[in-house]
């Protein structure tokens, strides 16, 4: 099959770091797609010039129209690190495509700091919300972020020092692997530099004293949580997230979300794990929204409504929790219905009506029925003693 359109990877060098092969696939080039840095590179090409527009994805889904011309797309770096090329797979074929990348910008900069990739979490806060880094800091840990402009990095720095790495070292890298190329050096409290737009972070996470541990671990201290009272208690949620099984891009429908706890962890615990939380209530979707965004997560998606009706039309889900509604027959009939084969469902209850249909539903579809009783140690006069929480009846079934 032909293969007629090329994506390529741009260096800040522009055209002077090209093969010669990829400077041909430019200058037979009927159709050239890029940025307007990029394009301005080549401006004596002959082809059509088209930039890209916004949001990019509007003229990716149209790329198959140029279908039988030679069409190039230029790109920053490795055209599949977070970059445009995986979008254009998903459209075009990989049969009909070539791709020629560029040292990468996490390749540069961690070649600048002596970093061994292997060693490193690359990430991307270019053309995502800057609170998805709050997800990533670690005692120790080495990232390499993609900036969205000159505003992103003294906001990673404010970040840094709102969850307790303030002591922590930056390099911001402008212009990197290109003759403007510049670098300055902070720690994230005393943040001062001016920087370009184009640029990207090398930040190496330093904790600061007694620091409180946000792990990506299920099971989060009920604390970090806005809530008001009624939600899935830790070591609940650390059971009921085991048996959901986040996975990669996986898509979980949190059924009767509250303030959203499930969801937030379900996300913090897959790469690019996604969320929507069916919950009626507007304060708690409200809790949910700023514990999403204080957790790193503000992708996570909301529906008003209740269930079964407010589960029309949403995609498809890999895995459902209901934590809500669960007394109402209906909800786990929607609920079972919607999961593909190897989909996961786990409802959770307290009450004995919720807990009736919980046995119902394992009698009539088999899975795991299990009763998760927690005490906490609590005073009692000048002393300590077990204090129950109400016990949980858990259903937990795989479709086959």
């Amino acid at each position: 099959m032909t293969r007629w359109l090329s994506v390529i990877g741009i260096t800040e060098e522009g055209a002077d770091a090209l093969t010669a092969s990829a400077s041909d696939l430019i200058e037979t080039a009927e159709v050239l797609i890029g940025g307007e840095r990029h394009l301005a590179m080549f401006a004596d090409a002959a082809a059509e010039k088209l930039p890209w527009t916004r949001p990019l994805k509007h003229l990716a889904e149209r790329i198959g129209e140029f279908r039988g011309r030679r069409v190039v797309v230029l790109a920053t770096g490795d055209p599949l690190n977070f970059g445009v090329a995986a979008k254009l797979l998903q459209i075009v074929p990989i049969e009909e495509t070539l791709i020629v990348p560029a040292p990468s910008a996490f390749s540069l900069v961690a070649a600048r700091m002596g970093w061994s990739l292997p060693d490193v979490e690359t990430i991307t806060l270019h053309g995502r919300p800057a609170d998805r880094f709050r997800a990533w800091p670690s005692p120790g840990l080495k990232i390499i972020a993609l900036s969205g402009d000159a505003q992103t990095p003294p906001r990673v720095a404010q970040m840094l020092v709102e969850t307790g790495y303030g002591r922590s070292r930056i390099g911001v890298f402008g212009h990197v692997g290109g003759p403007r190329e510049t670098r300055a050096d902070v720690v994230a409290s005393a943040w001062g530099p001016e920087i370009p737009d184009l640029n990207t972070l090398a930040i190496e996470c330093i904790a600061d004293d007694g620091l409180v541990l946000v792990p990506r671990v299920p099971g989060l201290d009920d604390d970090l949580f806005s809530h008001d009272g009624k939600m899935t208690k830790r070591e609940v949620r650390a059971i009921t997230l085991s048996r959901l099984m986040p996975v990669r891009d996986g898509l979980l429908w949190d059924v009767g979300s509250g303030c959203g706890s499930v969801g937030i962890e379900w996300m913090r615990s897959a790469p690019e794990a996604r969320a929507i939380g069916i919950e009626p209530d507007a304060d708690r979707r409200a809790m949910a929204a700023a514990n999403a965004i204080a957790l790193g997560v503000p992708d996570l998606k909301q529906v008003d409504g209740i269930a079964p009706d407010a589960l029309k039309d949403l995609p498809r889900p890999d895995a459902i929790f209901i934590g809500g509604g669960v007394s109402d027959p209906a909800v786990i009939r929607s609920c079972w219905d919607a999961l593909p084969p190897g989909g996961r469902l786990v409802a959770n209850a307290v009450t004995l009506e919720g807990q009736a249909e919980l046995m119902a539903a394992h009698a009539r579809l088999g899975g795991d029925l299990n009763r998760i009783g927690i005490d906490r140690a609590s005073p009692v006069g000048s002393l300590h003693g077990w204090r129950p929480a109400m016990p949980v009846m858990q259903w937990a079934a795989i479709r086959r």
